[in-house]
């Protein structure tokens, strides 16, 4: 019914019909065109929105005929030709709308924050209303792509040109986390090592991929996380591809899903890079939202290391975790690198 609606709208001459059916002026900050688009000759612009609203997805949207062809693509446009996804053809919209990022209000259409994500230019090699095929030329999207319909307004896009990135690799799946050994004294070199608090939680590997998160536990196999976390979490990474290690733990009485390691992030394994250089990707990444956020880290010098443990004692921790800085992500092990230390335990 609403491809059908659509075609009679473009029957009709006005092409933003549908569009500003759903949108109120007065309320969203979204352009709201009072006419019909205008005839436009270059047809060669497009934008792809990153839009948090309800459920995560990247708009693609191309000049076509004085309107911005729509169609919401929920993981993302593709950056490998072994994957096709999902594309669903949406309203037109505005040629203004390549220009827009803002927060939709809550009540209204597509309520949520759209970002900006890329913008460029296009070739269009075939345009039909089964099968579009084009060349994009933007800061994040380069290459050939086709989008194809399969059935009513669900078309799949998929890349025809060789990876964008041939060395990339997805996050790996079933990795099984390094574990740290039981020891009773902090290292004699606490400047060689760094020191986190032991929180006592579930252990979660989360692999992030298309702005949604999967959960596997310490055995690598699936888990069950908080709800509304995995949404969450996809939702703050967006389109980066991530696999983070943490805990899900107790924390002034709300549960936290607390992330202390990251050991493959934006198609690179990091398995191999020190521990201290691994942390410091991490809280590049400003992980903190509703039910996650990095867990705190400090860095050792002579002292550091008793003062982190008499913290976790006032707070009624059980322990510490001392882990060597130059140290790598060892999946599976129990490594003598990470270090479990009870707080009671006095040098």
């Amino acid at each position: 019914m609403a491809a059908e609606k659509r075609a009679a709208d473009r029957a009709g001459g006005d092409r933003l019909a549908e569009y500003r059916r759903r949108r109120d002026p007065g309320r969203t900050p979204e352009p709201v065109p009072a006419d019909a688009p205008l005839p436009h000759d270059a047809d060669d612009t497009f934008v792809v929105q990153e839009h948090h609203a309800r459920s995560l997805h990247w708009d693609l949207r191309l000049e076509r005929g004085g309107v911005l062809v729509s169609w919401a693509v929920p993981k993302g446009v593709p950056d490998d030709p072994r994957e096709n996804r999902l594309a669903v053809h949406t309203e037109d919209h505005p040629l203004e709308y390549a220009s827009f990022e803002g927060e939709i209000p809550a009540g209204e259409y597509g309520a949520g924050r759209a970002i900006l994500w890329d913008r460029g230019t296009y070739e269009t090699e075939k345009w039909t209303d089964r099968e579009v095929k084009v060349v994009f030329h933007g800061t994040r999207v380069t290459g050939r792509y086709v989008l194809f319909r399969t059935r009513g307004d669900d078309w799949m896009i998929h890349r025809t040109d060789p990876p964008a990135d041939p060395d990339a690799e997805p996050p790996p799946e079933g990795l099984r986390p390094m574990r740290a050994q039981r020891r009773a004294r902090l290292p004699r070199d606490e400047d060689a090592w760094g020191f986190e608090f032991a929180w006592g939680g579930r252990r979660l590997l989360a692999r992030v991929t298309g702005g949604r998160a999967r959960f596997t536990g310490a055995d690598g196999r699936p888990a069950k996380a908080p709800a509304g976390l995995g949404t969450a979490l996809g939702g703050a990474l967006g389109a980066r591809p991530a696999l983070l290690d943490g805990e899900v733990a107790r924390v002034a009485g709300d549960e936290v899903y607390l992330v202390f390691d990251v050991p493959h992030l934006d198609g690179r394994p990091l398995l191999d890079v020190p521990y201290r250089e691994r942390r410091a990707r991490l809280d590049a990444l400003g992980l903190d939202g509703p039910g996650f956020r990095t867990a705190p880290w400090f860095p050792g010098d002579e002292n550091s290391g008793g003062a982190v443990r008499d913290a976790a004692e006032r707070e009624g921790l059980a322990g510490i975790v001392a882990k060597r800085l130059a140290s790598p992500y060892r999946p599976g092990a129990e490594s003598a690198d990470w270090r479990w230390l009870p707080v009671s335990t006095r040098r």
